[in-house]
């Protein structure tokens, strides 16, 4: 199983390797070899967390080393959802070392198995962690076209097309795909939490426990329906958009890892 694991890692260097070339160097073949060893590296991925789910008997996020597995998982999958979707290729230069690096920072941990308990058995956690983690992963990825969005725009203000900054997408592609992303983000939030209030109930016996986990996200939650709203009443598109993305990211991260490392509460083991 190990051995699924250290091929998923090698194609995601090679793919992030030829995402970085093609962007300095505009070699037409390169996204198209770095899509392919993507998708080779995802779908060793996918086969490593299931056979890790059935060897352990529980579903493969009950400790942070499996936490960080299934993460650089969504990051890759939502990945090949935006560029079949957009088509921007670029991305690939800040997707593929994302996932790379999530996952080696998975493999580089203690690698005891988590205990087997119900509570990593339920279909209701199954769905609400793959919800949330997915939704996660496309709000990385607005992040990412983001930051690609300010490089254009800058490059554009300055005159400096040339170089690197031809290989970026059209700006308003680029605020397409950023507003797409935090839609599918949302969208996939909504439902995880939603999954994430009926678990509660079944395990602790209330749909909310002011768990510090469980407030973060609902600030995570709220931030993007504001960002939503913003971009639906008043416009905000372009610039402003591609920075709340970043920032939203940034709250993002706190929730996923500095919450649990800070407070203690139901989502701690997932940490460990």
């Amino acid at each position: 199983m190990e051995e699924l694991l250290i091929a998923a890692i090698f194609l995601y260097l090679l793919s992030a390797a030829a995402y970085l070339v093609y962007f300095l160097l505009q070699r037409p073949l390169l996204p198209r070899a770095g899509l392919a060893a993507l998708i080779g590296a995802f779908l060793l991925h996918t086969a490593f967390l299931a056979a890790a789910g059935i060897r352990q008997g529980h579903f493969p996020a009950a400790n942070l080393r499996e936490t960080l597995f299934f993460a650089a998982w969504a990051v890759a999958g939502a990945f090949l959802y935006v560029q079949g979707r957009y088509g921007v290729k670029v991305l690939g230069v800040y997707a593929a070392p994302l996932v790379a690096g999530v996952l080696i920072a998975g493999a580089l941990l203690p690698g005891p198995p988590a205990q087997t308990t119900a509570l990593f058995q339920s279909l209701w956690l199954m769905a609400h962690v793959t919800a949330v983690f997915l939704g996660e992963a496309a709000f990385a990825l607005a992040c990412g076209v983001g930051v690609l969005y300010l490089l254009q725009e800058k490059a554009i203000k300055t005159k400096k097309t040339r170089y690197v900054f031809r290989r970026l997408p059209s700006l308003e592609l680029l605020d397409n795909a950023g507003y797409g992303c935090i839609v599918v983000g949302f969208a996939l939030m909504t439902l995880g939490l939603i999954t994430g209030l009926v678990y509660a109930r079944a395990v602790w016996g209330r749909f909310w426990t002011w768990d510090p986990k469980e407030v973060w996200s609902g600030v995570c939650w709220l931030y993007y329906a504001a960002l939503l709203h913003g971009r639906l009443r008043s416009g905000w598109r372009g610039r402003r958009s591609a920075w709340f993305a970043i920032a939203g990211f940034g709250i993002l991260l706190f929730t996923f890892l500095g919450v649990n490392l800070l407070w203690e509460g139901h989502h701690r083991a997932f940490t460990r």
